[in-house]
């Protein structure tokens, strides 16, 4: 006599998934709790509303040194040419004609953002406070 043979499932073994879920959620909990989240400081370029019209000068304000990058990365103090290497020497020589000024940095839109943060950071280095404006056209 020949024997059918029978499919059933009571021959397959299950492999239970419960304690493989369980090494995933404690490996979860320790990358969670052991990561360490970075508090990287970024440079503010929103541009501060435009004085009124009528508002006059304010009486004894520091002269103000203009640094301008234009579109080919092209630097200038106070509208004296410079290569961008030596704007930092440059602005310290202008420092000593105009003790107390403030350092406007005013790019192009299309300029390269490398030149906008080595410009910033040496001027920090520096001591030196700045304020960043991007502008269409030139200085």
């Amino acid at each position: 006599m020949r024997r059918a043979r029978r499919n059933s499932s009571s021959d397959e073994g299950e492999v239970d998934m419960t304690p493989m879920l369980d090494i995933v959620f404690i490996m979860l909990i320790f990358f969670i709790v052991t990561a360490v989240f970075l508090d990287e400081t970024g440079i503010d370029l929103t541009q501060p509303p435009p004085p009124p019209e009528n508002t006059p000068p304010p009486p004894n304000s520091p002269p103000a040194i203009t640094v301008y990058v234009d579109d080919n990365n092209s630097c200038s103090v106070d509208g004296l040419r410079t290569t961008c290497d030596r704007v930092l020497a440059r602005v310290e020589r202008q420092l000593a004609d105009k003790p107390g000024a403030s350092v406007i940095l005013r790019f192009h839109p299309k300029s390269k953002n490398r030149v906008l943060v080595q410009l910033k950071d040496g001027l920090d280095n520096k001591g030196l406070q700045s304020k960043i404006e991007v502008i269409e056209g030139a200085a």
